[in-house]
């Protein structure tokens, strides 16, 4: 006779929270992607390389991280922001490609 082990049930709550982990991720990856982008503009291999370059004896890059840093954490604020409206159910979820126009454009320092 087959018994049910419970351990191997997936509930509804559990098919939910999974699918909302792989929502999050796919939002994580697309921001962190254009934030490695927004890095790779100014010739730097990614966003940690950059952010690395802000104590740098080199004025200009020291300048271009400490600019990027300030921008970094505020994209970052600001989607985790909007992802707590949609959790709280006060905004809809928008496509990811919408999101990322939604984030602000960086302002690099002038030479």
């Amino acid at each position: 006779m087959w018994t049910v082990d419970p351990a191997k049930i997936i509930t509804a709550e559990a098919k939910a929270a999974a699918a909302t982990a792989a929502t999050l991720h796919a939002f994580e990856e697309a921001i962190q992607a254009h934030v490695d982008a927004t890095a790779r503009e100014r010739t730097f291999r990614d966003g940690v390389t950059l952010a690395s370059y802000v104590a740098s004896t080199n004025p200009q890059w020291a300048a271009e991280a400490q600019a990027f840093v300030a921008w970094r954490d505020g994209i970052w604020a600001y989607a985790y922001g909007e992802l707590a409206k949609v959790q709280d159910g006060i905004r809809e979820q928008p496509a990811i490609e919408d999101f990322l126009t939604e984030l602000p454009a960086i302002v690099w320092p002038t030479a």
